[in-house]
């Protein structure tokens, strides 16, 4: 982006100790194979898509297999959770908002209807670009947390404003799941409004045999697949080098519709 160029995606912090979100790492945090990492883009370029995004806190969450309880820094023992503000986020809130918004503020837990889930809010608010929407899902190319399950969110955030949330299914019931802030937990991704319009994903083509491709079909298929794997002194990672430069000499990206 250019200093001229809006972005694409910005972030608003209303939890002062939030943590910024961190553009996510290719390599898994560190935990994708070597050989993956190097030779892999298709891995690696989903890996590093977006940003991950952290608690606001350490606080502790445990699920009965009824009733869910939390806890933190400061709070002695658990409590039952029904909807807890962020501790002293109210008063914060209140003291910055203007008048018609100060009685708002929004909780940082709430324990929904359905039986172990539980909305967790991350301190951050989002705005995009137009046409623009923001994809909230589990980390890419990363084991899932024992303990809970994030649900995936497309929300259009180029017309709609205020506080990013995420729902959270809680998998085991024997003990406390925690969350630390220093460890992420979601992963948030710019997704282009098109990219899920009815009109796209209802009319996808579709080539029905081997007999109906066609020769630039089988030049492509070659070129791909039977050069590469043909040549004595082939190495690994072609594909990988040739979407990097494809990168690297591609247009910018704008917000314009």
């Amino acid at each position: 982006m250019t200093a001229a160029t809006p972005p694409i995606v910005t972030f608003y912090r209303m939890i002062d100790a939030a943590p910024a979100p961190v553009r996510a790492d290719r390599s898994g945090l560190g935990s994708l194979p070597t050989r993956a990492y190097r030779h892999c883009d298709a891995v690696t370029s989903a890996a590093g898509f977006g940003w991950h995004i952290h608690p606001p806190l350490d606080f502790d969450l445990f699920w009965d297999g009824s009733q869910i309880h939390w806890t933190c820094e400061g709070l002695e023992g658990w409590l039952p959770l029904g909807a807890a503000q962020f501790p002293h986020f109210r008063a914060r809130f209140h003291a910055a908002a203007p008048d018609p918004v100060k009685e708002y503020s929004p909780p940082f837990l709430t324990a929904i209807q359905e039986p172990g889930v539980v909305q967790v809010w991350t301190g951050l608010a989002v705005r995009t670009a137009p046409n623009w929407s923001i994809l909230l899902r589990p980390l890419a190319n990363l084991p899932r947390h024992p303990g809970f399950e994030p649900y995936e969110g497309l929300i259009e955030t180029d017309h709609w404003f205020g506080p990013l949330f995420t729902n959270l299914r809680l998998t085991r019931t024997d003990q406390p799941v925690r969350f630390r802030a220093g460890e992420p937990f979601l992963q948030l991704q710019p997704i282009p409004r098109i990219a899920y319009a009815e009109a796209v994903l209802n009319g996808p083509g579709m080539v029905e045999n081997l007999e109906a491709w066609q020769d630039v079909d089988w030049d492509a298929y070659h070129r791909h697949i039977v050069a590469p794997n043909s040549d004595p002194d082939h190495q690994p990672g072609r594909y990988a080098a040739e979407a990097r430069r494809r990168r690297r000499a591609g247009c910018p990206v704008t917000g314009a519709a």
